[in-house]
């Protein structure tokens, strides 16, 4: 069964997140999405575990159900929490962001329980703040229930990540050391893409993951998983992404990491955005204030890649461009712009505007989820429902004629469908069509 998974999100409990994020609300973006499998998120924070508890039912192998459903496919739940460690080693202060997941209830409590012994201040952040090292978290999940595992997420943020230019590692085994055989794949973030983490030598065997890391209920599956999987379950799930038997990863549906906040190398501040040229010519060093620029994930995938990028481009029928690995150790992926960014470029009006959720919500409502109108309905079909321009535009996003202004220093890059504003161009060339979907 396919599987289109977002699993690393956030609750109203967690720092600047919208209070929209509830089970129930969560759950009806899901159906639009047309995403299948989601996280509870923020399961050590006591008042969302009551939630949880209050909203979910564990309907099969460490998989949830909301109470109040009566269709089979209405979207599941798994339980995953991003915790954040921050502590010193090799004289740096380390951050690092991980994802931990839990097959039950009873042994997110146990981990809960041994967090607060160790210190943990559980009730002031969905996402902890914790002394212990990402090692030390995996060991004492592992105690409590050697079914669960852990993901270090958004691995190539500068501030908070494993291989973060600012307080990262240059490699799982300097991270996780005796661990680092228990460490599955990695999720990518919004600011790198899975050709750029091909590159990394220790990443060959492991997975590649993409999720949302979404504040807002808008913005699930901005980033999605696509899984195969006999069945759905929690031990099914954790086998794809080990890569064993046949449970696997279909596919990954990516943002245009040009368009994520850290892509490129500078200083929001200064108005200072530096190409992976103008480091080679000009360095890290600020012009304005004379201060180390942020170094962009670009250019510390360049630093810690083991080979040049080598990637091929297939076009699907339905236009989409799909990028896939030579080697083959990886699926494929594609790159789109959520579709409510696509309705606000033609609509010429701000995402979060009424007009656009309208349309949004017609569009759903009429064709179906956001992600078969993204990626598998006719453009002739979604013409006839959105005009001709929103088709135009979508498929320039399945296509990837787009236009970007890379993000950087914390500050996220401006998308142009429609030529007009300087950016990047990702206009592709002519590509071997290949019906993938």
């Amino acid at each position: 069964m396919e599987v289109i998974a977002d699993l690393h999100l956030h609750s109203k409990y967690s720092r600047a997140v919208s209070q929209n994020m509830t089970i129930p609300v969560m759950t009806q973006f899901a159906k639009q999405k047309g995403l299948n499998l989601l996280t509870t998120g923020d399961w050590t924070h006591p008042l969302w575990l009551r939630e949880i508890k209050s909203n979910l039912t564990q309907s099969g192998d460490g998989v949830f159900s909301l109470n109040s459903s009566q269709d089979e496919k209405d979207p599941k739940f798994i339980l995953s929490i991003e915790v954040s460690s921050i502590y010193s080693q090799g004289g740096k202060t380390r951050r690092i962001h991980c994802l931990l997941f839990a097959p039950s209830i009873e042994v997110a409590e146990k981990f809960n329980a041994a967090l607060a012994k160790r210190g943990a201040n559980l009730n002031s952040d969905g996402r902890p703040i914790v002394g212990l090292t990402p090692p030390q978290l995996l060991e004492m999940l592992l105690e409590i229930d050697e079914r669960g595992f852990l993901i270090p997420c958004h691995v190539w943020t500068p501030w908070f990540s494993l291989y973060g230019s600012m307080s990262g590692f240059d490699s799982i085994e300097e991270c996780f050391g005796r661990m680092s055989d228990q460490i599955y794949g990695i999720e990518t973030g919004l600011s790198s893409d899975p050709a750029m983490n091909w590159r990394i030598a220790e990443l060959e065997n492991r997975s590649i993951l993409s999720f949302s890391d979404s504040h807002s209920p808008i913005k699930m599956g901005r980033e999605a998983t696509i899984f195969e999987l006999e069945k759905l379950s929690f031990d099914n799930l954790k086998a794809a992404i080990m890569r064993k038997g046949k449970n696997r990863i279909a596919y990954t549906v990516e943002f245009y990491p040009e368009e994520g906040k850290y892509h490129y190398t500078g200083h929001r501040n200064c108005k200072v955005i530096y190409s992976p040229e103008d480091v080679k010519e000009k360095g890290t060093k600020c012009p304005v204030c004379g201060r180390n620029l942020t170094v962009g994930v670009v250019e510390q995938v360049e630093k810690l890649a083991s080979e040049e990028e080598k990637v091929h481009s297939q076009t699907g029928r339905s236009g989409v461009k799909w990028i896939t690995d030579p080697e083959k150790n990886h699926p494929p992926f594609a790159k789109m712009v959520p579709l409510n960014e696509i309705i606000s470029e033609v609509f010429s009006v701000a995402p979060a505007s009424i007009k656009v959720k309208a349309e949004y919500d017609r569009m759903t409502n009429t064709l179906g989820s956001e992600f078969d109108i993204l990626l598998k309905f006719p453009i002739d079909q979604i013409e006839k429902v959105g005009g001709e321009k929103l088709a135009s535009a979508i498929l320039k996003v399945r296509n990837g004629s787009i236009y970007i202004r890379p993000g950087f220093d914390g500050e996220f890059g401006i998308v142009k469908i429609e030529a007009g504003e300087s950016g990047v161009s990702t206009k592709p060339n002519q590509e071997e069509q290949l019906g993938l979907i």
